[in-house]
């Protein structure tokens, strides 16, 4: 597969990211009930296990564009690696524990990274508005990707850190209640329900 290809194939995983994005922000600060809600809570279930793919997908494609295509980072693209990569971890250790704080310390790096990789972008697609960050040897306006007349590596950056964001934001605040065994009660008393929380129960009058 040549790097041409690849750089398609990421260019339009990119946009179709960033369209993604913007639904779920539909469905995130949509009406509260209804069919919207029930997505936004069938959405919460995935979303740690997705942030994790995407943040997967975007670390392998930056090692492959740096160590395959031989494309040389610039400053402000280590900037986003810095951001990137942790989210890995973060969001791999989130989702095998299952635990929905992880999303707190995500997307700060989520939201960092992507104010960078806009800011790149615009310096991708107006090359001539200069920056203190390029260098000669690494200069932050080349474009080594620049696929649908639009679509650059910072870009691409950008749709992946914006996607990781938005998923988190449809993270539920709680875990799921875990299955428990209940103790068998006398046949006179019936079992109490819960509900709202794992621990709340409601008694039966």
């Amino acid at each position: 597969m040549t790097v041409a290809t690849v750089s398609t194939f990421l260019a339009a995983v990119a946009v179709a990211s960033l369209v993604a994005a913007v639904l779920l922000m539909v469905v995130r600060f949509g009406p509260q009930s209804g069919v919207l809600a029930r997505l936004r809570n069938d959405l919460g279930q995935v979303a740690l296990p997705a942030a994790w793919l995407v943040a997967t997908v975007a670390t392998l494609g930056s090692l492959y564009f740096s160590e395959i295509a031989n494309f040389t980072p610039c400053k402000l693209c280590w900037f986003q690696r810095i951001a990137m990569y942790p989210l890995v971890v973060i969001l791999g250790v989130a989702t095998l524990t299952k635990d929905p704080r992880g999303r707190l310390y995500a997307f700060p790096l989520a939201a960092i990274g992507a104010a960078i990789g806009l800011y790149h972008s615009y310096l991708q697609a107006y090359p001539g508005s200069g920056s203190s960050f390029c260098t000669l040897e690494a200069p932050c306006t080349q474009r080594h990707v620049w696929e649908f007349g639009f679509v650059s590596l910072p870009l691409m950056a950008f749709a992946g850190f914006t996607l990781i964001a938005a998923l988190l934001l449809v993270v539920p605040h709680h875990s799921p209640c875990p299955p428990r065994r209940r103790p068998s009660p006398p046949p006179d008393h019936p079992i109490p329900r819960t509900e709202g929380t794992c621990e709340t129960p409601v008694s039966q009058p």
